[in-house]
């Protein structure tokens, strides 16, 4: 997919952010080595500092990850979360979540990272049904949004929030051609987010397209 950020403009945005500490400069560098080929799954900076802000402005102590990877941006979730905050993390590999362990470890957030590995839908069903998440952010397999989204809207506190990734899919949400199952998840899921009654929506052009909901 298309980068929709000119590398120039990524720089930019990159030096106007607050700057990434040690423990998540290595982790990058060490996911792109370890895993060259799906280091694009990683979060940017940027995207990771946007996460901790809106953590912090939500004060939420319940939150939902839905998609770890090598844990970048549950690093910068964690480190938003109000005093005694717990983050549940769903993913299916034990690969992949064994070095976000230990850079949740050097990080200082192991303690509120409760990681679980199966399928995320078994791990969202599973959650209390009632009202108790204050933020969610999905960034997993695309074909699992609209069903990710389905389960966490439910869940989400008044006021809480839900994030989504990659909501422009490098453009292809516009584009006819593109006709892949997870293009047609990311653009169901769209429509179904900003026709939602329970939820005011903003969709933003930040990297490859990030989506806050807020629960009404």
């Amino acid at each position: 997919m298309p980068d929709i950020v000119s590398p120039a403009i990524s720089d930019y945005l990159l030096a106007h952010s607050s700057p990434a500490d040690n423990v998540l400069r290595e982790l990058a560098i060490e996911t792109a080595r370890a895993f060259p080929d799906a280091a694009g799954m990683q979060i940017s900076h940027d995207e990771g500092e946007l996460l901790t802000m809106l953590v912090q402005l939500v004060g939420a102590t319940a939150a939902v990850e839905v998609g770890v990877f090598t844990g970048y941006s549950s690093i910068c979730i964690a480190r938003g979360l109000a005093p005694s905050g717990t983050l549940v993390c769903c993913d299916v590999s034990e690969e992949w979540t064994s070095i976000a362990r230990r850079y949740w470890d050097r990080a200082g957030v192991a303690d509120r990272i409760d990681l679980r590995i199966a399928p995320a839908i078994e791990t969202l069903r599973a959650l209390p049904a009632e009202e108790t998440v204050d933020f969610a952010f999905i960034d997993a397999d695309k074909d699992g949004y609209p069903a990710y989204y389905a389960e966490l809207v439910t869940r989400v506190r008044p006021g809480g929030l839900i994030v989504l990734d990659n909501v422009l899919r490098g453009g292809r949400v516009v584009d006819p051609t593109a006709t892949g199952t997870a293009d047609l998840a990311i653009r169901k899921v769209n429509d179904l987010v900003v026709g939602d009654p329970r939820v005011s929506v903003a969709m933003l052009p930040v990297r490859d397209g990030v989506t806050l909901i807020r629960k009404r």
